[in-house]
Parts: C-alpha cells; sequence; structure tokens
C-alpha cells in the first residue's frame, strides 16, 4: 500500500480495469477491501440497484480505511441490463453462451454507478450506455469462452478485450461500460475537492 500523503482517494474495488481508468485519468489510488453483497433486492430497478451497490461498496470501504487516513473512498458497479433484467457474472459456461446468446443482435443497456464517502458527505452518479452487438455464431461464442474472458464479466464479454470485436455500436461512455466511466468519477472528485489535474503539466 502506498503511503496515504501520495494518494488522492482509496477505490473500493479490486477490480484492475477500474484501477487502470483512474491511472490514465492521472488519479493516485490505492485499493480497499469491500464486503458488498451483490444482490438485487424486490422491486428495485437496475439503476437504484447499480447506484445502492456502489453506495454499499465505498462505505465498506471507508470501514476499512486506514486509522489515520482522510481521502475518500469510491465505489463503483457495473451491470449489463437486457429487458429490464440484469446479467452478472456467469457461473459456468452454460450461463456465459446462453448470455451471449441473448445478447448477440441486439442492444442492452449497461449502466455504472459510482459513489465516493468521505465519513461526513455521500455523493453518487449514475452513468447509462447502451451496446449493440453483432450476431454471434456458436463456435465464436465456444472460442470466446475458452479464451477465459468471459468468466468474471458482467454480460460476459469485456468491451476493452477479446469481446470489443462483437461491440457493432456504442452510444454513451466507452470507460463506464468498462467499469469507471470518467465524467461521472470527475465530476464526483470535483466535488470532494480532488484536483488532480493540477498535476497534468508536471506529469508529461
Amino acid at each position: 500500500m502506498q503511503q496515504d500523503n501520495m494518494i488522492d482517494l482509496f477505490l473500493a474495488s479490486a477490480s484492475p480495469r477500474r484501477h487502470e481508468i483512474l491511472e490514465r485519468m492521472g488519479v493516485r489510488s490505492d485499493t480497499l477491501r469491500q464486503s458488498a453483497e451483490e444482490v438485487v433486492h424486490d422491486e428495485e430497478t437496475p439503476e437504484v440497484f447499480v447506484v445502492r451497490l456502489a453506495l454499499e461498496k465505498a462505505r465498506s470501504g471507508l470501514a476499512a480505511r486506514p486509522a489515520g487516513s482522510s481521502q475518500p473512498v469510491l465505489g463503483a458497479d457495473t451491470a449489463v441490463v437486457l429487458d429490464d433484467a440484469v446479467l452478472g457474472k456467469p457461473r459456468d459456461r452454460a450461463e456465459a453462451v446462453d448470455m451471449l446468446a441473448r445478447l448477440a443482435g441486439r442492444s442492452h443497456r449497461v449502466l455504472t454507478g459510482v459513489a465516493v464517502v468521505d465519513g461526513e458527505r455521500e455523493a453518487t452518479r449514475l452513468s447509462l450506455s447502451m451496446v449493440t452487438l453483432r450476431e454471434l455464431g456458436e463456435a465464436e461464442i465456444a472460442a470466446y469462452w475458452a479464451s477465459g474472458e468471459p468468466a468474471d464479466k458482467a454480460g460476459a464479454y469485456a468491451i476493452q478485450g477479446r469481446g470489443g470485436v462483437f461491440v457493432e455500436q456504442l452510444e454513451g461512455s466507452y470507460s463506464g461500460v468498462m467499469g469507471l466511466p470518467m465524467f461521472e468519477t470527475h465530476d464526483l472528485l470535483a466535488e470532494f475537492g480532488i484536483d488532480y489535474q493540477a498535476r497534468w503539466p508536471a506529469e508529461r
């Protein structure tokens, strides 16, 4: 773990993609464990679900923040939504094949909730994107599963990886589909007074 005075915030996520996006922005972060349960509540819309879970992750990370630390904690959650059904990470090959077959040739929503907390304040944002996948053949889906990439991805595909070849159209945030929308994240960091952009000239 980095020294606290060398970071802008803590990230309550083990996702390497979210850490990478923060690095691209120039935000210095360190990772905290979080233990939020990823379960959709009864009568809960996908939009409410991802924002609630992002906030729960941030709160869980805050509870694990090192003693004496004052940096805010960021949590995020991403859901692939088809016909109002949330498609999580596939449990096995059969479920991944079923998800991709259902998504093929259709448009679906990708929702990412982002939350920042510091013990005194809490703020959230929601990113919505529309993604259209082209038609996929059975052999192509099988080969994709065999690559290992879909196993831990919501909706069983990764737009930033090999799954990007399936994406016919994207309306919205590419980084949001990856798992952390830059626009909404910047908005939250500005609200919490994190001026990471002040370092940009020195980091050329």
